[in-house]
């Protein structure tokens, strides 16, 4: 294995660079009311989300004691559920399990496959340990390490996530390549002296004018392809 003259191994992001996140909670919200249509499903996946980065806020914030995506996710159904009209428990947990069974983005699976041929590959989630077991476990997703931001009791952007990664590699932060779709972690990861790849996804958080990141791809095979995998 050839190391890159500018880093050594690949960080991951994987709740929307790797996997569909929202596609995989309006399939639940489709399941939880089918008869709504697709503006319906729009607005209460959107409440989902408002809900998760208000409490992930309020927890990087330390204005809430730590709470593992799983319960995050369980209280985001809820709310979801309230605002939809139904209150049958079974159909709130498995809105709630929509959150894990998420699917991988076309090219997501043979990519990573192509990068790990080269380079250690290691994901770096906002998602609990027993969420990523079971997202990487429905999308195909297979990693040399992957790390949770549960083992730094916080959530990215929170720079003790990152270094979550520095810790596990051994390595200098600019040793590290993150990789992610949205630019919000990417300036984070940058934040503590990583390097950064920005990577197009039909979801995510795009490049703002003031954004340099080390590397843009339209999509992970592109960055394969700029990183010289076969």
């Amino acid at each position: 294995m050839t190391p890159h003259p500018d880093f050594d191994v690949i960080v991951f992001d994987i709740l929307g660079t790797m996997v569909d996140e929202p596609g995989g909670i309006a399939r639940g919200v489709r399941a939880l009311r089918p008869d709504l249509d697709d503006a319906g499903t729009d607005a209460l996946v959107r409440t989902w989300y408002r809900h998760v980065d208000e409490q992930q806020r309020e927890i990087i914030g330390g204005r809430r004691p730590y709470a593992d995506s799983t319960v995050i996710d369980q209280e985001a159904a809820a709310r979801v559920a309230a605002e939809a009209g139904v209150a049958d428990e079974d159909a709130i947990r498995s809105l709630a399990g929509a959150g894990q069974r998420l699917d991988p983005w076309p090219d997501s699976v043979p990519a990573l496959a192509r990068l790990a041929s080269r380079f250690p590959v290691v994901g770096l989630s906002n998602a609990g340990h027993r969420a990523l077991t079971r997202i990487n476990a429905h999308s195909g997703l297979r990693w040399h390490q992957v790390l949770s931001a549960e083992d730094a009791r916080g959530y990215k952007p929170d720079p003790g996530v990152y270094r979550l990664a520095t810790a596990n590699t051994g390595l200098a932060p600019d040793r590290l390549l993150m990789v992610a779709a949205h630019a919000w972690d990417l300036r984070g990861a940058r934040a503590v002296g990583l390097r950064t790849a920005y990577v197009e996804r039909p979801v995510g958080d795009p490049p703002g004018d003031g954004d340099s990141f080390d590397l843009t791809a339209t999509s992970l095979d592109h960055l394969a392809t700029l990183l010289g995998t076969d």
